[in-house]
């Protein structure tokens, strides 16, 4: 399908602001980049109170719950955000964590870890671990159902989604009923056609992707640990799981290739690739309108399911 209309006006728009490839801007100017995806974004949606708070050992990250409106007990969502282990934070996926907890009817919780390059593999790991364990021991004090929660990431946020749902399934820790992975990063160290087909021209460079790796992981052997590389890990036992890919996007092959591998191992998976989109296009609500239609595959999934 051709680039949608809204997605060429956006890459356009961006070149003619003198935007560079993040690999070229570095991490600061990496994350003042990321951060403005805010102004991408529609007017945020009322009508979900929200709390911020903190989790781990020594309770040292952030956190922000989003409730929808009603009585609950409603079921839970962890939210992780992507940024390339670099960037990111609460504020910037804020719109579209609201829009998921009104559209899904659910408690979404959205939480921070630490970043790259300051904290390398696997904190942002360890860390997204101990938010699935914050939200199983403490939401029901929000009104969430402990014994329905679903997990959903975007890019590097999707790694760390699925690997948390992984975790928990091999250390018994809290059971994860659904998980949503959008443009998922699945296998570091892959070599596809869509990494090289899109390395250029489509906002997620090739050559960005492997300069956010780097920031992260310390060599190959962290690259090509089960924590991060999903697809070295046995995948019998999880839960339903959506993966949405898009298009014109370098991570597009891993992800369909993982949500065939998921059914193979007996997983009831989805698929749903987003003809005409690129990576990112989830949080660029206003300025791509059919970004729409990731929000609600991912919100009707989880109502399904949870």
């Amino acid at each position: 399908m051709p680039l949608d209309p809204a997605v060429k006006t956006l890459i356009d728009g961006l070149g003619a602001q003198g935007f560079q490839s993040f690999e070229k801007l570095g991490v600061d100017a990496t994350r003042e980049a990321i951060a403005s995806f805010t102004g991408l974004q529609l007017p945020k949606r009322g009508s979900v109170r929200t709390s911020d708070v903190s989790y781990g050992p020594g309770r040292e990250h952030r956190a922000r719950i989003y409730v929808p409106p009603g009585d609950g007990p409603f079921p839970v969502v962890l939210y992780v955000h992507g940024g390339g282990f670099v960037a990111g934070d609460l504020d910037v996926v804020d719109e579209p964590v609201r829009a998921l907890a009104l559209d899904a009817e659910a408690i979404v919780v959205s939480a921070t870890y630490r970043l790259a390059p300051e904290a390398k593999f696997p904190s942002a790991h360890d860390d997204v671990y101990e938010a699935l364990l914050w939200t199983a021991k403490e939401i029901s004090a929000y009104r969430g159902d402990p014994t329905r929660i679903g997990v959903m990431g975007d890019s590097a946020g999707g790694n760390l989604a699925a690997s948390a749902a992984i975790r928990a399934r091999d250390d018994g820790g809290p059971e994860v009923r659904a998980q949503v992975l959008v443009y998922p990063l699945v296998a570091p160290l892959a070599e596809t056609a869509s990494r090289r087909e899109f390395a250029e021209g489509y906002l997620l460079h090739l050559e960005a992707l492997q300069w956010f790796g780097a920031q992260y992981v310390s060599g190959p052997d962290d690259a090509a640990d089960p924590r991060l590389a999903l697809d070295r890990n046995d995948l019998s036992g999880l839960p339903p799981t959506l993966v949405v890919t898009t298009e014109y996007d370098t991570l597009r092959d891993e992800g369909e290739s993982f949500a065939g591998a998921l059914r193979a191992a007996g997983v009831e998976a989805t698929h749903r690739r987003m003809d005409g989109l690129v990576h990112a296009a989830y949080w660029a609500s206003a300025a791509i309108p059919r970004s729409a239609e990731i929000r609600e595959a991912a919100a009707s999934f989880l109502r399904e399911h949870l």
